[in-house]
Parts: structure tokens; C-alpha cells; sequence
């Protein structure tokens, strides 16, 4: 069995006719009909029934069409992934990005990539920064936006950003009147944490150890968009990544900078040489570019 003998077989079920069959291949009727007779000497059954000089797929060959057809659709598939990737490059990027980017300045990167882009295809999938880092090394992602407690052994990476903290504060909380916090400002305040394990609540901690001051823990969370939401439903003060922000402001809740600053950092991780890749280099030069404007 080959891929001639396959071709001939679909041409002739698709034309209903030998000859309209022969044209659409470019060869004679006499080829299509050789062509056919191997393929069922091939797989050990008739395809067609010889009826007054016409073929009649029979039943069986009308099973094994199905499949045939089906693997014919792949083909076209594989083509036009070819075209993509000719085209664009992989004609397909898959994108993870911790919660606090995810909601605002990665959209915003997917947007200007499409722009240039738009017959490429975007995956964006949000979720935990050691997930981020998990599913980069294990290839099931080509760009990863994370924060800095990764494990970045293993993984290729540049810095995308260090961003200083804000501090969120419910509507008509006291320190909404300051321009400016500071540790010793949340002794004994109610506070929404970040997870333990997150870089920026660590510093902020040894801040406020430093300061003497105790803030009162209420509550932890990993992500610093459900922070704000918290913060805005009087649930506490937070330290909040300024990439999660965005809207929070509009609906009441104020947000003041920290002294001494506290800063989020992030990475972009890479599958091993996917940064050569010419769509993850151009989402990267959007996030760049949103990043700059933000």
C-alpha cells in the first residue's frame, strides 16, 4: 500500500468516475484503475463493485474511505501549519503568566501582538508562577511570564521587570489619607498577605520587623488581584503588585506607595531555544512595549 494507490482510491470515490478521477490526478484512466486494483490486493478486500462499467464502493470500501478521508484531513492540517509556520514563524504561541499580569498587561501584549500577527494563534493560560515554571521546562508552553521565587535552574530566562509595590487600602480607611506608607503606619492594622513563599511579602516583612511594627494577619492569598478585591471589600490593607491594579482605583480603593520600597520582580522563561523562535520573539517585544506604556 502507498500513498499513490490511496490517492486514487479518494480521487475516484470524490469524482464518482475513473476518467474525472484520471484528470484530477494528471494520469490515465488506465493508471487510476492500476492504481486501485494494487491498493486492493493490498488490503486483502474489494473496494468497489464493477457495475456495468462503473465502480460501486462496497461496503468495506466504504469503511476504509472513512478512514482514509480522515487521514486526508490530517494532511490539509499539516499544511496549513506548515504555511503558519513559513509565515509566521510557528503559526502558534502558548503563553503562561502568573494572576497579577495576566488580567492586565499581558492582554494588552496579546492585543499589539495581534496587530502585527493576525493570523497567529494565542494560548493564554493564567495560573501560579511554580506552575508557569513547570509546564516551560516541561515543553507544554513556549513563554512564561513569573515571579522571582521560581526555581529558574534548568529553564532559560531574562528579567522582565521589577516593579514597586503598592500599597491597596479599603474606601475610607484611615491611612487612605497619607501620601506615602510606611511599616510602622501598619502596626496592628488588619492585613491581607501574600503567600508566604512570594519575594515581595518577604521583604516587606523584614521591613516591618526592622520597623518593630506588627501588622494583624487576616488573611493570605497568592494572588494579588484577589489582594485588591479583598482590600476593596474593607477586608484588610494589602502590599499589592502595581501589574494587578488596573480598574481597582476606579471602584474606590486607594493605592499609596511604600517607603522604603518594596519591589516585584518577574521573569520571562523560555522552552530551551524557543527565544529564537521569531513569534516569542515578537510577544516579547509586545510585553516589552506595554511594559514601557503601562
Amino acid at each position: 500500500m502507498n500513498f499513490r494507490q490511496i490517492e486514487a482510491f479518494r480521487a475516484v470515490i470524490r469524482s464518482g468516475t475513473v476518467s474525472r478521477a484520471a484528470e484530477l490526478m494528471g494520469v490515465t484512466q488506465p493508471n487510476v484503475s492500476r492504481l486501485v486494483g494494487e491498493l486492493e490486493e493490498a488490503v486483502g478486500f474489494a473496494l468497489f463493485d464493477r457495475v456495468k462499467g462503473r465502480l460501486i464502493p462496497t461496503p468495506e470500501g466504504q469503511a476504509f474511505y472513512r478512514d482514509v478521508d480522515a487521514s486526508f484531513r490530517g494532511l490539509d492540517l499539516l499544511r496549513s501549519s506548515a504555511a503558519r509556520i513559513r509565515d509566521f514563524g510557528s503559526g502558534q504561541i502558548r503563553v503562561a503568566s502568573l494572576a497579577a499580569a495576566g488580567s492586565t498587561i499581558v492582554p494588552r501584549a496579546v492585543k499589539k501582538f495581534r496587530e502585527i500577527y493576525p493570523a497567529a494563534i494565542v494560548t493564554l493560560s493564567i495560573m501560579s508562577s511554580a506552575a508557569v515554571r513547570n509546564h516551560v521546562v516541561d515543553g507544554e508552553f513556549d513563554l512564561g511570564l513569573a515571579a522571582d521565587e521560581v526555581d529558574l535552574s534548568g529553564v532559560e530566562h531574562q528579567v522582565f521587570g521589577s516593579f514597586p509595590a503598592l500599597c491597596a487600602i479599603p474606601p475610607g480607611h484611615p491611612l487612605a489619607s497619607r501620601r506615602v506608607i510606611r511599616p510602622k503606619d501598619l502596626h496592628e492594622v488588619d492585613y491581607v498577605a501574600l503567600s508566604p513563599e512570594d519575594r515581595a511579602r518577604l521583604q516587606f516583612d523584614r521591613l516591618c520587623d526592622e520597623a518593630g511594627s506588627k501588622p494583624n494577619l487576616v488573611i493570605e492569598t497568592p494572588f494579588a488581584i484577589t489582594a485588591c478585591a479583598l482590600a476593596l471589600e474593607g477586608v484588610g490593607v494589602a502590599i499589592v503588585n502595581p501589574l494587578a491594579v488596573d480598574g481597582f482605583e476606579d471602584r474606590g480603593l486607594a493605592l499609596r506607595p511604600l517607603e522604603p520600597a518594596v519591589y516585584f520582580k518577574s521573569y520571562l522563561l523560555f522552552r530551551p531555544d524557543m527565544q529564537k523562535a521569531s513569534l516569542v520573539r515578537a510577544f516579547v517585544a509586545a510585553l516589552m512595549d506595554v511594559r514601557n506604556t503601562r
